[in-house]
């Protein structure tokens, strides 16, 4: 049995006593002690080796003591194992040496055997499960079906995504061949986490906010949602869409679990769009944990007084920034573990 099962309680609905909280990215580079592994392993290298990754995964757990820890690796090692090679240059981010740009190039797609390709992801949660010894949760995720498109047709990260969505306009059928080809890939590979030992599980769909609300029902929306169905009987799918706060009136009917929330949007509007039925996630800029520490906790407070104590799990609105001070990190923690109405 968990001894802080506060996240879980949250995202079932139940009445808390306080919201939980975690933040995204949060095993990562504003650690000192993830920057020192950082040094020692390249990228991949620390996603493939399941003790480094379990080691990093526990880090904020011990050090900002959030409520629940998410599992380090990457949404694109799920291309990688399509056959889709992904490499992480210095100063560009995610580079595809072969991006996706003919029906040619998606057949040449695999939607591979998960344990296979990427059995070194279930080895981790094992690790980090143990490490954990049930102090919290374990969350695994995944990058949407558009979001892992986006990489794979683009190239590398951009602000604009003209490629990919080009290549859905101009070219739909193979776009939606090999978006389902994602989804039908995404589905097993979080069903092998569950079976692994996580406890939740997340969709990151960074880059949702590109597609107008239309484009997104079609190209996004509805494969997101085949994983919702496949995986909500099994566990807890909170769904976190960048920029997709149309959606969320949609999202809300489905079977995820939470909503996440970015900073652009309001608690009170993001209550508006998602009913008060589900519980959402969120939202505080990721910047905002540069003001003074009295500042974030009286803002947090603020937050959470918006989106009400219930049905909430505190978060940043995207992933925290790797310039932000640990223990300002630890000031946005404490502020929600000390709210109290």
């Amino acid at each position: 049995m968990l001894k802080n099962d506060l996240f879980l309680r949250a995202l079932k609905g139940e009445s808390v006593e306080r919201p939980p909280v975690w933040m995204m990215r949060q095993a990562g580079r504003y650690l000192p002690e993830f920057r020192a592994l950082r040094d020692k392993y390249d990228f991949f290298t620390r996603c493939r080796m399941p003790e480094i990754a379990a080691e990093i995964t526990v880090q904020p757990i011990n050090i900002v003591k959030s409520d629940a820890a998410i599992l380090f690796s990457d949404i694109l090692v799920v291309p990688q194992a399509m056959n889709i090679e992904v490499l992480m240059k210095e100063n560009v981010g995610p580079f595809l040496p072969n991006p996706i740009r003919t029906a040619q190039d998606v057949e040449q797609v695999i939607v591979p055997d998960i344990q296979e390709t990427l059995g070194y992801v279930m080895e981790a949660i094992k690790i980090t499960k143990e490490m954990l010894n049930d102090e919290v949760p374990l969350i695994g995720f995944a990058g949407s079906p558009w979001t892992i498109f986006c990489y794979a047709v683009e190239g590398q990260g951009s602000k604009s995504f003209d490629k990919a969505k080009g290549f859905c306009f101009s070219q739909p059928e193979a776009a939606h061949v090999l978006l389902q080809k994602i989804t039908d890939t995404t589905i097993a590979y979080l069903k092998e986490k569950v079976k692994a030992g996580v406890d939740a599980v997340q969709i990151f769909d960074s880059w949702g906010g590109m597609l107008s609300p239309v484009d997104y029902q079609e190209f996004s929306w509805k494969y997101i949602n085949q994983i919702v169905e496949a995986l909500a009987e099994e566990t807890e799918v909170i769904v976190f869409g960048k920029g997709c706060w149309f959606a969320l009136g949609d999202m809300a009917k489905s079977k995820a679990s939470a909503l996440g929330v970015d900073w652009t949007c309001s608690p009170k509007n993001a209550r508006l769009f998602a009913g008060n039925d589900i519980t959402l996630q969120g939202n505080f800029d990721p910047s905002r944990l540069l003001s003074p520490i009295p500042t974030i906790k009286k803002m947090v407070h603020e937050m959470i007084d918006e989106f009400g104590k219930d049905k909430l799990v505190v978060n940043l609105g995207h992933g925290i920034l790797p310039n932000i001070p640990v223990d300002h990190a630890k000031a946005f923690i404490e502020a929600v573990k000390e709210y109290n109405k």
